[in-house]
């Protein structure tokens, strides 16, 4: 057992490769919401996610802002060749307002 154990340590200390795999990743690009750039407020709390907000199947994309709490919603889209790509920026809506989640400052 303790053979077997030091074969596998070995191997994993003498190739990384084979634990995590090669990763590449594309060069950065900003991303666009209605054909402008997405900027956030300052400080940049921004921690953007994507969820279907609105069922249809492609991710929408959320960005809140710390600034008055607001979240921004930039609805998903889909091109025939499967690239997802992002409107105009609304807020997201609670009984027909601006929703506004309160800081903890």
């Amino acid at each position: 057992m303790l053979m077997v154990r030091t074969l596998l340590l070995a191997a994993i200390a003498a190739s990384p490769a084979l634990v995590a795999g090669e990763v590449k990743f594309d060069a950065p690009q900003k991303l666009l919401g209605g054909g402008k750039v997405i900027d956030v407020e300052q400080p940049g709390y921004a921690a953007p996610s994507l969820a279907d907000m609105d069922g249809d199947g492609v991710p929408d994309l959320l960005v809140g802002q710390f600034n008055k709490g607001k979240i921004g919603v930039y609805k998903g889209t889909r091109s025939k060749e499967g690239k997802l790509s992002f409107g105009e920026r609304t807020w997201l809506q609670a009984e027909g307002a601006d929703a506004v989640i309160p800081g903890v400052w």
